[in-house]
């Protein structure tokens, strides 16, 4: 097998969820490397093993099936979003692709995962997550920190409330940009929120 890069897929936001059609995972099948395992990732991606040659004619070729194609790795991941089971509108899909096209694929010292609950039912689980995202009727709120695995697993803490839509990607940006710019090496994002203090970043985002 020649070199080889590994890419992340996943389908499109929408209501319902996550959904591969059986059409997509026929194509990442047949692009894949010879011989390559295909990963199913806990943040809803495939992580699939590509020839580092036709790596961007495979992009093309999986985003005109309806996929998108993100870096795999120590990146921000695709937003992982409840199944928007109030409606497009009510729970904010076009919001919610919005904050996925600004945050994916971003370069951070650990992979960081966003969640997404168009309300407060929270089906995405949003408080496990590193960042999470809680539509509440016309506002938004965030959270950050959560951990979801280990001995010290524990949900996030609300760090600002009544965000409108257009003030969410700008904070949310903020967060990752401070992130980058302060975590210690490698520091997991959660031990990160820890060390600087919830109101320290209030009053960056605020």
């Amino acid at each position: 097998m020649g070199e080889t890069i590994k890419i992340a897929v996943t389908p499109a936001i929408q209501v319902g969820g996550s959904l591969f059609t059986p059409e997509q995972l026929a194509k990442i099948g047949t692009l894949a490397a010879l011989g390559a395992k295909i990963e199913m990732t806990n943040f809803k991606q495939l992580y699939v093993e590509v020839p580092l040659e036709r790596q961007d004619a495979i992009k093309e070729e999986l985003q005109r099936f309806g996929l998108e194609v993100y870096p795999a790795g120590f990146v921000t991941k695709s937003l992982i979003a409840c199944n928007f089971c109030k409606g497009a509108e009510e729970a904010g899909l076009e919001t919610a692709r919005m904050v996925n096209q600004a945050i994916a694929g971003i370069e951070t010292p650990t992979p960081i995962k966003i969640g997404y609950a168009g309300c407060a039912l929270g089906t995405s689980e949003p408080l496990l997550k590193d960042i999470g995202i809680v539509k509440m009727r016309d506002s938004y709120d965030i959270y950050v920190g959560g951990e979801p695995k280990g001995l010290k697993a524990a949900l996030a803490k609300k760090l600002v409330s009544g965000l409108s839509e257009t003030q969410l990607v700008p904070v949310v940006m903020m967060i990752i940009e401070y992130y980058k710019k302060h975590a210690k090496g490698k520091e997991k994002f959660s031990k990160f929120i820890d060390r600087i203090t919830l109101e320290q970043l209030q009053q960056i985002a605020g």
